[in-house]
């Protein structure tokens, strides 16, 4: 996958098929033949030694791709079984061109009767990605069916129940060993629930007339490791401190020193000249023992950050800053410092409780705190993690790093980034701070705020991999650190 991999909503994709289909003059039976040609190409990559296959086909024209599957198996010599709902008869005229074509070549059809087949792998035709409803009754049985069934499932273009636009699994969906693409990638298999059911992604671009594009843009883009080179160049050899930034973390109120601390250990990491430090004066101590090169200050109220504040270049609030008076105090001060902010935990929560526009501010919220921003629930940030991303960063006009699975940045006039690293093992308390801080750095390395923060996503996710290469289940936030290093300088 290119650096930046174009994503495309619903909408984009139907488009750029009816064109190609118009242009074509054939209704888009050539496009449906080059669908099943690389799918079959896919699977005998993937699985040589499958032998029996399977296939479940729906009504539309995915089931079509998959009438085409399994017309070449069949010409191929390999024994095909045909499976569909009594409801699923061919509804298109693409999908009953197909099935009659693989009928004239000597296959047959079955209906779904709560039993699986005995295959070696199964092509998930079912629906594609125009589902707009929760699969139910017989649909949902054939799909638990499927995920029951014990072999590889290659999904055509999307796994059946879940949605290519938002990325959101409502109910039953297939779990897919490999998820094949057709003509673009679709924006909702990258993010969300729709992780836990891709598997491997693939694209088949497939023959398009060079007209068919026109008129169709992308809805997002896809950030991949390689992307760190282009925004982390070497630094130049006469250089110094200051030019490489200076980050003020503000937060580690009483019985929350640790996320302050790993908030500005990891803005060091991350390449920042100078890292200062606000905290209560129990954690000026245990923050110096763990991290010397830190310049730690005891606060203790607006006055005596006040002083701190004009050689900042980027200030960093949140991490472990509670929501008390000293946490309301200091929060106010930083707002009117008129500095490049990043904004995590609690000062995310004191903005929702008090949301204004910022001037230059980057947030970083997971899903509970941006539902707490947009006065949604959580389930609905999650059900449309896009539309959730830049409906933040549109009322509270910053950047938006929506974390989770998947991760969303998001800009005012952008389009958003999804961020193709990170993994469950990432899941800990402390996470988000080691994220604060990297972001801070880069900012005040001088990349700008939706730079910034998508490579600080990207970086982050990138060293819990690194981390994680000997397991998730007990990864730690300190586990990120040498990694990290590691990752911001991309030439070594």
């Amino acid at each position: 996958m290119p650096e930046l991999a174009e994503l495309f909503d619903i909408a984009a994709a139907r488009r750029l098929d009816a064109q190609a289909s118009a242009l074509r003059g054939d209704g888009g039976a050539s496009l449906m033949e080059q669908a099943g040609q690389a799918a079959w190409h896919y699977l005998l990559e993937r699985w040589p030694q499958a032998q029996r296959i399977g296939v479940v086909v729906g009504a539309g024209n995915n089931g079509g791709d998959g009438y085409v599957v399994a017309r070449l198996a069949r010409e191929a010599g390999r024994p095909v079984t045909v499976l569909r709902l009594d409801t699923d008869a061919p509804a298109t005229p693409l999908s009953r061109q197909a099935e009659q074509a693989f009928i004239a070549a000597g296959g047959g059809v079955e209906r779904f009767d709560g039993r699986m087949p005995a295959v070696d792998l199964l092509v998930d035709a079912l629906f594609g990605i125009g589902l707009n409803r929760v699969p139910a009754g017989a649909a949902a049985d054939l799909i638990t069916a499927i995920n029951a069934a014990g072999v590889p499932v290659l999904s055509l273009d999307v796994p059946s129940g879940v949605d290519a636009q938002t990325g959101n699994v409502p109910g039953v969906a297939v779990r897919a060993t490999l998820t094949l693409q057709f003509i673009v990638r679709h924006q909702g298999l990258y993010t969300g629930a729709a992780l836990e059911h891709v598997g491997g992604r693939r694209l088949a671009p497939l023959e398009l007339p060079q007209a068919a594009v026109a008129g169709v843009q992308h809805s997002a883009e896809c950030w991949q490791p390689s992307r760190l080179r282009a925004q982390l160049p070497a630094r130049r050899a006469n250089t110094h401190k200051g030019e490489s930034g200076h980050v003020l973390c503000v937060g580690g109120n009483l019985g929350s020193g640790g996320a302050v601390m790993l908030a500005s250990e990891s803005a060091l990491r991350a390449g920042a000249g100078l890292v200062s430090v606000a905290t209560q004066s129990p954690h000026v101590a245990p923050l110096l023992a763990r991290l010397p090169e830190a310049m730690v200050h005891a606060v203790q109220d607006a006055q005596e950050l006040q002083s701190l504040l004009p050689r900042a270049g980027v200030i960093a609030i949140g991490p472990g800053l509670g929501q008390d008076d000293w946490a309301h105090e200091l929060w106010r001060q930083v707002l009117a410092s008129g500095k490049p902010l990043v904004i995590d935990a609690d000062a995310l929560n004191l903005l929702a409780k008090a949301p204004r526009t910022l001037s230059d501010a980057i947030l970083t919220p997971h899903p509970g705190e941006a539902a707490r921003l947009l006065g949604l629930s959580t389930a609905q940030v999650q059900a449309d993690r896009f539309t959730a991303a830049t409906a933040v960063a549109a009322r509270f006009h910053a950047v938006v790093v929506l974390k989770g699975a998947g991760t969303v940045v998001a800009a005012p006039d952008a389009l958003p980034r999804v961020v193709a690293a990170g993994n469950p093992g990432m899941a800990v308390g402390g996470m988000g701070d080691l994220l604060t801080g990297i972001i801070a750095a880069l900012r005040a390395q001088g990349l700008g705020a939706f730079d910034a923060a998508s490579t600080g996503a990207l970086l982050h996710s990138l060293a819990g991999d690194a981390a994680a290469s000997d397991g998730q289940r007990g990864l730690l936030p300190t586990d990120l650190l040498a990694p990290l290093r590691r990752l911001v300088n991309p030439d070594v």
